[in-house]
């Protein structure tokens, strides 16, 4: 008996609890016993710091700057919206102190970072600390808001039920048509429009999203142009609609998006603050549009009169409550005139899932939301904006990076499936399959074409036969165990364990993975790599592995005229990403065949669709093979060499 659609959510919520308690728990070890370097290594702290200036923002929340003044070059994990820790460490003792409450990340911009802090809070301790530094918090508000969207989806009445109900059952339920309803849904059927810059599946899934009165899914592989076609579908849907909401997992996400939408000439509304700031991304944030509003220079006047007046109370002042409320209520009307005024203009109001549940938003309904990266989001979060909708589009990749899951026994039982997964099973007439990708040669595509999406995957003509070289043979596998290594080298070709949580890394691979790159490089010619700006990816799967490469290929002279050409990054750094030249370093080797994550088919699509034209695999063939699926890539790749 297959469980009913309150019982699934049930379901998911008790897993949804055991990945909070198992990441929190990993996180609280972690904090325990990985050392302040590791952390700082691994992007998630920064140390020592300096404290700059400190102000109120424009949502009259206290902001304080925090400079990073060492190990610049590390990536780090902070962005917008994440919790934060404020520490100092004693350095005669070396004992770590923190301090007692959290911050929230406001913006980061290289080695500078903006972060809210509770009023009240001591800027003066924080500016006077000797080895001051910031590390990541647990992350408790979005599992919060994960968990209380779920309860208002099982107990969800009108709308959300319906809903809730619809994604659940294959059959579609008699009151799910929004026909006459308020939210601005059009419910009339309309002959297929005709977009001559798109292809005809992007042009089908327009229409579909169009015409759709409760859900439509546009699946998007690789270089199909899944953002071009989602732009074009929120463009036709405000034609129709007076306000969209657009949501993505990722501030990255709704970065790009939001960025393509104001190309377009849309006004958007960003509520948070982009991961890349610049002004461009910054003008369509709300904080700079209600900083730019002409009622805001007041607003901050009657703001600052109540910080004085509490600050300079005085004693057996029968007045001071009287004065304080008048402030108050002056200073609310003229936030709720600038709110107005903002979400007034604005035709796309976008945010983070998590994002969809600011205070800003409280009693705001739109007709359509666009939920983009809809495959690497927890089915969890995709409910916290569906209050407020009446129909949903869902576009993504689930054959592509899945939700991150920490809990191996909640992974196994279901908290992977996306909301976008559990669609497409339950209501395939709801989705539309962009076919005709424009990134990679044809050679490159076939695979993951054929091994994903049934085939079905083609690519455009003017990228078919698209290459470097002359005759090259587009991907190439370079087996690792062939290689034999000087009688005196300390290198092995064998995979070591570094770190708890850190993962894996091949000393041996990464250098034949750099001296792979710089024999194409050879062949190439430096400057025309100069002149046509040929870009390269360098991937692996490993975060130690990752670190390792960078660092290798820093020492590496040859490489330094091509440095701001090469990139090295994770496969979930790459996500949405394409190069030129992709090499991967694959890093497992060993005895027993174990290949750990590498199983997760998923990431190894992502992988090897990044390359326009040429990808390297670097690997240790008789580990790799003994799966069916890099069984099935080593024989394709081999069948290339032979054409």
């Amino acid at each position: 008996m297959t469980a009913s659609p309150i019982q699934a959510l049930q379901q998911q919520r008790l897993l949804l609890q055991l990945e909070y308690e198992t990441e929190k728990e990993a996180f609280r070890q972690q904090a325990q016993q990985t050392g302040m370097e590791r952390k700082v290594k691994r992007g998630d702290a920064w140390w020592p710091v300096k404290c700059s200036k400190s102000y109120y923002n424009s949502l009259n929340q206290l902001a304080i700057e925090v400079i990073r003044s060492t190990d610049t070059d590390i990536e780090h994990n902070f962005e917008f919206g994440r919790p934060v820790a404020f520490f100092r460490i004693d350095t005669r003792e070396g004992a770590i102190h923190h301090f007692r409450y959290t911050g929230t990340v406001s913006y980061v911009d290289g080695d500078r970072m903006v972060i809210t802090i509770p009023d009240g809070t001591s800027i003066i301790d924080l500016q006077s600390a000797e080895g001051l530094g910031v590390q990541l918090s647990f992350d408790e508000t979005s599992y919060r808001l994960m968990m209380e969207a779920l309860d208002r989806a099982i107990k969800g009445k009108g709308r959300l039920g319906e809903l809730r109900n619809l994604f659940y059952t294959p059959s579609k339920p008699s009151a799910s048509s929004p026909s006459g309803r308020s939210g601005g849904v059009s419910t009339f059927v309309f002959p297929s429009m005709h977009f001559p810059y798109l292809n005809q599946t992007q042009e089908d899934a327009v229409n579909m999203v169009l015409r759709a009165k409760d859900v439509a899914i546009v699946h998007g592989p690789p270089g199909t142009g899944k953002t071009t076609t989602l732009v074009e579908a929120i463009r036709e849907t405000l034609m129709r609609e007076s306000q969209v909401l657009v949501c993505a997992q990722s501030n990255m996400a709704v970065d790009w998006i939001s960025e393509k939408l104001v190309d377009r000439g849309i006004n958007v509304l960003r509520i948070g603050n982009p991961t890349r700031v610049n002004d461009k991304m910054l003008s369509f944030t709300y904080e700079r549009r209600f900083e730019a509003h002409p009622d805001y220079p007041h607003l901050w006047a009657i703001r600052k009169a109540i910080r004085d007046l509490r600050s300079h109370r005085k004693r057996g002042d029968e007045k001071f409550h009287q004065k304080l409320e008048s402030l108050k209520s002056r200073a609310t009307e003229l936030e709720i005139r600038i709110n107005s005024d903002l979400f007034g203009e604005a035709r796309v109001i976008a945010s983070t899932l998590v994002g969809a549940a600011n205070r800003l938003l409280d009693g705001q309904k739109f007709g359509t939301l666009f939920i983009d990266e809809a495959a690497q989001a927890l089915e969890a979060a995709c409910w916290i904006p569906m209050r407020r909708i009446s129909r949903v589009v869902l576009a993504g990749d689930h054959c592509q990076l899945p939700p991150t899951v920490k809990s191996i026994a909640a992974l196994k039982a279901g908290l992977g499936k996306t909301l976008m997964e559990r669609i497409v099973e339950t209501h395939p007439e709801a989705v539309t399959l962009l076919k005709i990708q424009y990134r990679m040669n044809d050679d490159i595509m076939r695979f993951s074409s054929d091994y994903f999406y049934g085939g079905e995957v083609e690519s455009a003509p003017e990228v078919r036969y698209r290459s470097i070289l002359d005759l090259d043979t587009p991907m190439t596998w370079i087996d690792t165990s062939q290689f034999e290594l000087p009688a005196d080298s300390e290198l092995t070709f064998k995979e070591e364990f570094v770190g708890e949580n850190f993962g894996r890394i091949n000393k041996a691979e990464a250098e034949v993975t750099l001296l792979a790159l710089q024999h194409y490089f050879n062949r190439i010619g430096k400057q025309r790599l100069l002149d046509e700006r040929i870009d390269v990816g360098i991937i692996s799967p490993y975060r130690a592995q990752v670190q390792y490469l960078r660092r290798l290929l820093m020492k590496r002279e040859v490489f330094k005229p091509f440095r701001r050409l090469i990139s090295v990054n994770t496969v979930d750094g790459f996500q949405g990403q394409e190069r030129d030249v992709i090499v991967i370093s694959m890093v497992r080797s060993n005895d027993e065949g174990q290949i750990g994550f590498l199983r997760d088919l998923r990431r190894m699509n992502v992988a090897i669709t990044r390359a326009r034209m040429k990808l390297i695999i670097l690997g240790d063939a008789p580990t790799l093979t003994r799966h069916p699926f890099y069984r099935q890539l080593w024989q394709y790749i081999e069948s290339l060499q032979e054409k």
